[in-house]
């Protein structure tokens, strides 16, 4: 006999979540055991059950289907097996680029349903295969930015996964396109209203984020925060300096000069001197 596969469907939509249930019922060997209506819903029941397959639509409020993904992989949360639902097809490319096993259009038809569900269940028959730790370490790496190769070792010697907190790429999302840009060459971020403008040597990248969430992300031995808006990575200061009215500012290699409010000064005078 089959085994059931524990499923959830995320989808704000209240008939979205509702029609696709019913039709589920078709096929006995899925077990619908929660309906969110946010993402915030779907990370709770990901991190009390153990969940298969999970049905995850795109575009929500708040949390994008995306973000549910990447904020599950950020708290080490089992990833199901995912299908992201959605009325939009411009999703589809970045589906397939974080390795969802399917991804169907609404109104989805029963035809596609059952190809997505043939898929699972093939996929799930080989999750334990070298092409699910394949797949399961790319994913980890797409959104975290930690080493594929390290992450694949870890699960071919069947040993638990270790995600750095701090990762060696911040991922940026901008008009469907996902900029992996290296840690290490980001020399400050400054906030621009709701959005951070982070800037290395290239060009400057924008971010939604708030200056908190994006603090939280960064190795605090390399980055400093300055300003109530302000980041900057310590290995591009050329100096620190103090102005004859009692402020103070960082002096970039590049010459870019960075202002340094009093409640960080003490702070940022003990790195630097260190």
């Amino acid at each position: 006999m089959t085994k059931s596969l524990t499923t959830i469907i995320v989808d704000d939509e209240p008939l979205a979540r509702k029609g696709l249930a019913v039709r589920l019922q078709n096929y006995p060997d899925i077990n619908i055991i929660a309906q969110c209506s946010n993402g915030h819903a779907a990370l709770e029941v990901l991190k009390t059950e153990t969940i298969d397959l999970m049905f995850l639509d795109i575009q929500m409020p708040v949390l994008t289907g995306f973000d549910v993904l990447e904020m599950a992989i950020e708290q080490a949360i089992k990833l199901p097996i995912i299908i992201f639902v959605t009325a939009f097809d411009e999703f589809a490319l970045k589906a397939f680029e974080v390795h969802a096993t399917d991804y169907l259009l609404k109104p989805v038809s029963e035809d596609r349903l059952t190809q997505a569900m043939e898929k699972v269940r093939a996929y799930n028959q080989s999750r334990l295969d070298s092409e699910h730790k394949d797949k399961l370490a790319r994913l980890v790496s797409d959104v975290t930015g930690s080493d594929y190769q390290q992450l694949l070792a870890q699960l071919e010697n069947n040993q638990p996964v270790m995600i750095n907190k701090y990762s060696d790429i911040l991922a940026i999302k901008d008009a469907g396109e996902v900029s992996r840009v290296p840690v290490k060459d980001i020399q400050w971020i400054d906030a621009a209203g709701d959005y951070m403008c982070v800037h290395t040597s290239d060009e400057t990248h924008i971010l939604r984020k708030t200056m908190k969430e994006l603090e939280e992300t960064l190795d605090p031995r390399q980055f400093i925060r300055t300003h109530r808006s302000v980041i900057v990575n310590h290995h591009f200061v050329e100096k620190f300096c103090s102005q004859l009215n009692g402020e103070y500012y960082l002096v970039l290699k590049n010459g870019k000069e960075l202002k340094v409010s009093r409640s960080y000064k003490d702070k940022v005078k003990q790195i630097m001197s260190s």
